[in-house]
């Protein structure tokens, strides 16, 4: 192992309690499953500004670190590196998300959530989103 891959992820909820999912672009581990929008957290950058840059970049929207309320966080060991998945949840940006990068947006109900084919590091996170958004 070279190291420890730190990566922050948001679970996006609307005013109708549906989360956004993004597919992982062609080209990249994972390509085509389901996941949580955001990426790499970069040197000097918090999870939470890596977020706040990502989402920017990703989906063209706008929030503040202020609206990100940490949720849960994953692992996943990797043949060269050991991945850290931070999530958070927020209800407030500004924008409509757009796929920047190529992936495809779905706005999904927490009862499907588990039902989407994800990478292992968001399956339980999904599983605990639902229960947390179902109650």
């Amino acid at each position: 192992m070279t190291g420890l891959l730190l990566v922050s992820a948001v679970a996006l909820i609307d005013q109708d309690g549906r989360v956004l999912m993004a597919t992982r672009p062609e080209g990249r581990h994972h390509a085509g499953l389901w996941e949580f929008p955001g990426g790499k957290v970069e040197d000097g950058e918090t999870p939470e500004a890596a977020l706040v840059r990502e989402l920017e970049e990703e989906l063209g929207i706008r929030t503040q670190e202020s609206c990100l309320g940490p949720f849960s966080f994953g692992t996943e060991a990797r043949e060269n590196n050991s991945l850290l998945m931070t999530v958070f949840l927020c209800r407030k940006w500004q924008g409509i998300p757009m796929a920047k990068e190529g992936q495809t947006l779905k706005w999904v109900r927490p009862e499907q959530l588990i039902g989407l084919d994800m990478p292992p590091v968001d399956r339980p996170i999904a599983a605990q989103l639902r229960d947390y958004l179902i109650g």
